[in-house]
């Protein structure tokens, strides 16, 4: 009996039909063959964060980690607690069972955190996250012979264009530095006023808001009243009055100025390269990019923004 390669042999007319189907069949599967660059895992993980500003990592893990630790423990789905407790942070993953809902166990361990209320006062509300892997699909880097503040603004207007005219739903600035309201106030002024700082502080915290002051009904109808004080710009806060008197009005501080956040390490300030500011700008998913179309719809909107 002859096998199917003998009979091959003996039929080539029907080899090279069967050799033309699977080249055919291959040429209309190709346009639908996924292409990515790393492929698409599901990581089975529930992340609990809290900032607890200016304490060591033994108060950290003492005030933070270990209450979220006892408020999860006994939770179904959960597999591993781990924590980790660093100055200033508390970290807590947990890991799920394979197979578990993730959605089901997330709102578990949210709602057994939320009712922890023996946090230090100092610490920050907690943030319960799924963990998810952001795939960095494109990056881009502005350079040029200008000012970090000004890269910094030609980077948020390109970075805004590319997330309103492009599939993109997640575009970062990298290494950029955020801006902060400084405001200074010598030893020898607060003596000369008979001022402290914590004073300027609450004088600062309780004039730059903005407040609702309810509504008013009237024939022609209803009117809102609001507060509109939230001061914005260094001259904004220059205007805030710190202290009255009856003979003289001292103000927050005439060298309130807005500034960079300085110090931090060499990662918190933008590369140079011959002498000229490079911004980096990063386009990420969480599922894995297809091969070879991170740069869709980017490159002509890189070219308008230039133009």
């Amino acid at each position: 009996m002859k096998g199917p390669i003998a009979w091959f042999v003996d039929n080539p007319v029907a080899a090279n039909l069967l050799m033309g189907l699977i080249v055919l069949g291959g040429l209309v599967a190709l346009p639908n063959v996924q292409q990515k660059t790393m492929p698409d895992i599901d990581i089975e993980i529930v992340e609990v964060s809290v900032e607890y500003l200016g304490a060591a990592p033994e108060e950290v893990e003492t005030g933070v980690c270990i209450r979220i630790e006892e408020a999860i423990a006994g939770i179904e789905g959960i597999d591993r607690i781990r924590s980790v407790s660093a100055e200033g942070a508390c970290k807590v993953t947990i890991e799920l069972i394979s197979g578990y809902p993730k959605d089901r166990a997330l709102s578990d361990v949210k709602n057994r955190v939320d009712r922890i209320d023996t946090f230090p006062a100092e610490a920050e509300k907690p943030l319960v996250n799924l963990y998810q892997i952001r795939h960095n699909e494109l990056q881009i880097a502005l350079s040029g012979a200008a000012t970090e503040r000004a890269l910094k603004i030609h980077g948020e207007r390109l970075r805004d264009g590319i997330t309103a005219n492009t599939s993109a739903t997640q575009v970062e600035l990298l290494n950029a530095r955020d801006d902060e309201i400084s405001i200074e106030v010598s030893e020898e002024s607060l003596r000369r006023h008979g001022l402290t700082f914590a004073q300027v502080v609450e004088a600062v915290r309780g004039s730059s808001l903005d407040l609702p002051g309810g509504s008013i009904k009237t024939r022609a109808g209803e009117i809102l009243l609001r507060s509109a004080g939230q001061a914005y710009l260094g001259e904004e806060f220059e205007r805030i009055v710190v202290l009255t008197r009856a003979d003289a009005r001292s103000s927050a501080g005439r060298r309130a100025r807005r500034r960079w956040v300085r110090g931090g390490s060499a990662l918190c300030a933008l590369r140079r390269r011959d002498g000229r500011h490079d911004l980096p700008l990063s386009r990420r998913r969480t599922e894995s990019p297809r091969s070879g179309r991170g740069g869709e719809g980017v490159r002509p909107r890189v070219r308008a923004d230039a133009a």
